[in-house]
């Protein structure tokens, strides 16, 4: 369990304190409620773009990693479609370093066209390297555009194309900067061997003084429910072919996200699981095979996703995959299985709460999606789960009407 205390500046940043007496390191991890899902369709990709110009320097820290280096602490980032997330680790005696530079790039970020010109070419060979020209990197492109119409998970948190960061001006820039970097859209958590009251002085200490501009929120339009099956093929200079079916489901708060994780490692959860069991060693009919979802904070996907050996048929690949997909809607699930994988999550959940950083993260996490004491629930709801209940997801779930299907061909 992870115990936590809460409190809200009056500027209206999120201040979240876990107690670790165990460790002489501290985790500080700022989380603004910001992804690829809060950006314009015409200007994607800004939010991936503000994770590396965080790390640009300010007027009052040229270089961010320097005092952070001296203060013998490491740091990262990461973006997704919903969130934006900077961690710190550092000694407890040095957490100070992390809160002073954190305070001060969440509004005295170096926004000048030198560094923003830097950034963007960075960006944008990023978009090209991984994305364009990597065997495969548009797998995930093309299967948001057929998944979504109208919500923004329909691009990829690198944007829709590179011309979205290049011709992005600098008033955009610091337009998306002060909307979203403000106090009001972030969360401070922090796991660390100081009690509550000295993590929120501290808080208010360093980031109380920071003004607010109230906003609001851009309303995400709804994604209307699937009615017909979907499919793309395409061709490409690849190795072997690819078939990725995928399906619409609940969101992150949903009972649905818990019956899908479920599922998917039933499914794929390691090499004894069913897909490498079945369909690598006993049909050969895939050289690698998958089952995940996507965790989405609004309604999520589950996918499947296989590569093709040579003389494996695409008609053969798709038949198998609905086979396996069809028993799951039986309920045809030993209690081995099912205990496995709950076990499997009881144990990373367990070894996760080790870390200060997890700790740090997570916090954050489930500030961010709407159920803080959730942190301690997941356990409980996992273990309830029954072979009737995942028959029952897999029913509503993998429906052909509800399935969206791209055969990513290799040339011939």
């Amino acid at each position: 369990m992870i115990t936590y205390e809460k409190t809200t500046l009056s500027n209206g940043l999120t201040v979240l304190a876990n107690r670790d007496r165990s460790s002489r390191m501290a985790a500080v991890n700022v989380l603004y409620k910001v992804g690829a899902r809060n950006e314009s369709p015409s200007r994607t990709g800004l939010a991936h773009l503000f994770e590396h110009l965080m790390f640009r320097g300010t007027k009052q820290v040229p270089d961010f990693d320097t005092p952070l280096q001296m203060a013998c602490g490491e740091n990262n980032a990461f973006t997704n479609n919903d969130y934006t997330d900077f961690y710190i680790t550092l000694p407890v005696d040095n957490i100070e370093t992390a809160l002073w530079l954190e305070s001060d790039r969440m509004r005295g970020l170096n926004l000048s066209e030198e560094a923003c010109q830097i950034e963007k070419r960075v960006v944008v060979e990023e978009f090209r390297q991984r994305y364009l020209n990597q065997p495969y990197g548009d797998v995930n492109m093309l299967m948001r555009d057929m998944l979504y119409k109208v919500h923004p998970y329909r691009w990829s948190t690198i944007g829709k194309t590179p011309q979205h960061i290049e011709e992005a001006t600098l008033d955009e820039i610091h337009a998306f900067y002060n909307h979203f970097y403000q106090p009001s859209n972030a969360i401070l958590s922090i796991s660390a061997d100081l009690d509550a009251a000295e993590v929120f002085a501290l808080a208010e200490k360093w980031f109380g003084n920071i003004p607010n501009t109230p906003y609001t929120k851009p309303t995400i339009p709804v994604e209307p429910e699937q009615s017909e099956a979907r499919r793309l093929e395409v061709e490409r200079d690849v190795p072997a072919t690819t078939i990725t079916i995928a399906f619409h489901m609940g969101d992150r708060l949903s009972r649905d996200f818990y019956l899908g994780d479920i599922a998917s490692d039933v499914l794929a959860g390691g090499d004894s699981a069913r897909l490498y069991e079945r369909l690598i060693k006993q049909q050969r009919l895939f050289g690698s095979v998958n089952a995940y979802i996507s965790g989405d904070v609004d309604c999520g996907t589950f996918t499947f996703t296989a590569q093709l050996l040579p003389d494996t048929t695409e008609q053969q690949a798709e038949e198998a995959l609905w086979a396996e997909i069809e028993e799951l809607k039986q309920g045809r699930i030993s209690d081995y299985e099912l205990d496995k994988v709950k076990n499997k999550f009881e144990a990373n959940t367990l070894f996760g709460e080790i870390s200060v950083m997890n700790k740090a993260m997570n916090l954050g996490y489930y500030e961010m999606i709407g159920d803080l004491p959730l942190i301690n629930r997941e356990v409980d709801i996992y273990r309830s789960l029954q072979a009737t209940d995942i028959a029952d997801f897999s029913q509503r779930v993998f429906r052909r009407e509800n399935s969206s299907t791209l055969i990513y061909r290799a040339k011939r």
